[in-house]
């Protein structure tokens, strides 16, 4: 993908579009590449990077929802669990099969979860990615090392998915562009474009030229996950809000907190959430909260309240108490919820998604979540083509194998994640200078995939790169500030820019990693006696200038 090339096709096109995406998430993205295969004439336009908001941020799960089973939510969960089962089908590469363990301390804990797991083993059906059982005190305390012992009377284990969610949405993007589709990042839409009160098109302005760019489209998709009121207030002004934002956080912790192959499913906390300890590119990940947020922004941040809550569950399950110096990071994402009037807080609105066509024909999805995108973006194309008019052409999605799609080898490594295109990536790194030297010697990415992702991926910034094509700062803040300067020279590079950019990006960096964590958490860990610790950051700058 070439962002410029993608510009041109926007600027010299003289005829209208069949599909206008407003959204480069999940839901934009996965409209995106249904659009195109169905031979629709489509261009995505998105203010940031792809993913850079909740889709990036999310816990990196393609499940059917365990919380929703228990809400009565039924439909949902069938649909989810089918949605699951397709996605590791088209794309195998960035989908694994996650064996689930949740521990009992009450007597009456494991035949209750292990009822309500075997109706999910029922509706997932033939789709299933494997069946629930129960295990013993000693079996669990073989499987769970790091848990609590006293008090525990066994475990009930399950099975879902997890995935690698910046990396899929590259995928949907390289999978839209292979079916014809112009997508872009760091264009914002600033406006909409009527005739006889009918929306039909948009004003985007290029952020990194300026340039003002007008489309002309049969159909316009406002798919911009906590963003879409802003959209549709562009379209009708004083309209209600349809979303109610949710801040959901996650912490980083080494691995030997919870050194178990196995996630940990914490059922029922004292406000009704499901908390989750997983393991992750050899961390542990700890999440999520539910906080009400009244203003979205692109870049939430952790709040201190929400930290705690997080560390004071885990220690109700973990040997060791998680000390603010033991965070590696942390990251919030905000979940679009359709406004629900009767619900008391955010952990009881449903994830169903919703889609709503204005007076004007300005088509708007949100709600739902990552298991669900396919979904989602089959019932907004077909009301872009009943509002656009458009021939109607089956969708394709369900048996659409992704861009890299490969059968994943048992042993994957941090490559894995390329699918297909991994011999390709190879031969880049071994083709550039020092593309085979790692980025940081607690990181297993190399500085070629710096070079890969700015030719290839649309890499645009410093943030691109460490936190969405790899990702860095989700697992190390230092490790990543320490990567920044080499990763921006490689950029600068790459596209052009000078060393004013490159020190503005190093900054940027520095700025985004320091807002990582709010006060006392963020402290910078402590350095060795012989200064050599790869977690200090002041070595690392100076080894990687």
């Amino acid at each position: 993908m070439r962002r410029e090339a993608f510009l041109d096709q926007i600027r010299y096109e003289d005829r209208p579009w069949d599909v206008i995406i407003i959204g480069g998430g999940a839901t934009g993205l996965g409209a995106a590449a249904d659009a195109a295969s169905r031979g629709y004439r489509t261009v995505l336009l998105e203010q940031a990077d792809f993913a850079e908001g909740t889709s990036s941020r999310s816990t990196k799960l393609i499940h059917g929802g365990v919380r929703y089973l228990r809400q009565g939510n039924i439909a949902l969960v069938r649909e989810a669990l089918c949605e699951r089962s397709r996605l590791r089908d088209n794309a195998p590469h960035l989908v694994r099969d996650l064996r689930f363990m949740l521990p009992a301390y009450s007597w009456w804990e494991r035949p209750f979860y292990g009822l309500g797991l075997k109706t999910y083993d029922l509706l997932a059906g033939r789709r299933s990615f494997g069946k629930s059982h129960l295990l013993s005190r000693v079996q669990t305390l073989e499987e769970l090392p790091g848990v609590h012992a006293d008090g525990l009377r066994g475990s009930v284990v399950y099975h879902d998915g997890q995935f690698d969610d910046a990396r899929l949405a590259l995928a949907l993007a390289r999978t839209a562009a292979r079916h014809g589709a112009v997508v872009v990042n760091y264009a914002r839409v600033v406006g909409m474009l009527k005739a006889q009160g009918k929306v039909n098109g948009v004003v985007a302005c290029d952020l990194e030229s300026g340039q003002e760019l007008h489309l002309h489209g049969h159909a316009v998709v406002n798919a911009c996950g906590v963003f879409v009121d802003a959209i549709r207030k562009q379209d009708e002004p004083g309209s209600p809000d349809l979303v109610r934002p949710s801040q959901g956080i996650h912490l980083v912790v080494d691995r030997s907190f919870f050194p178990s192959r196995h996630a940990l499913l914490i059922p029922r906390t004292k406000d009704g959430r499901v908390l989750f300890a997983l393991p992750w590119h050899g961390r542990v990940l700890l999440g999520t909260t539910d906080t009400p947020v009244s203003d979205p922004v692109l870049e939430p941040l952790p709040r201190p309240d929400e930290i705690e809550y997080l560390i004071d569950h885990a220690a109700r399950y973990f040997e060791r108490r998680i000390a603010p110096s033991d965070i590696l990071s942390a990251f919030a994402g905000l979940r679009p919820l359709v406004n629900a009037k009767n619900a008391s807080d955010t952990a009881s609105i449903s994830r169903d998604h919703v889609v709503r066509i204005s007076k004007s024909g300005l088509i708007t999805v949100t709600g739902g979540k990552w298991t669900t995108y396919r979904k989602m973006a089959e019932d907004t194309i077909n009301a872009a083509v009943r509002v656009g008019r458009l021939d109607a052409r089956p969708c394709v999605t369900a048996n659409l194998r992704l861009h890299g799609w490969q059968e994943p080898r048992k042993n994957g490594d941090a490559m894995q994640a390329y699918g297909s295109d991994q011999s390709e990536v190879e031969a880049v790194i071994r083709e550039v200078e020092n593309g085979q030297e790692r980025l940081h010697p607690d990181l297993p990415y190399r500085r070629g995939e710096v070079h890969w992702a700015a030719r290839h991926e649309m890499a645009r910034t410093v943030s691109d790169v460490l936190v969405r094509r790899i990702p860095a700062l989700l697992l190390n803040r230092h490790a990543a500030l320490a990567s920044a300067p080499v990763v921006a020279r490689i950029l600068a590079q790459e596209l052009g820019r000078d060393e004013a950019w490159t020190a503005a990006q190093v900054q940027a960096m520095r700025q985004q990693v320091a807002a990582c964590l709010p006060a006392p958490y963020g402290t910078p860990p402590p350095v060795s006696a012989t200064g050599t610790a790869s977690s200090d950051p002041k070595r690392n700058l100076s080894e990687y200038p």
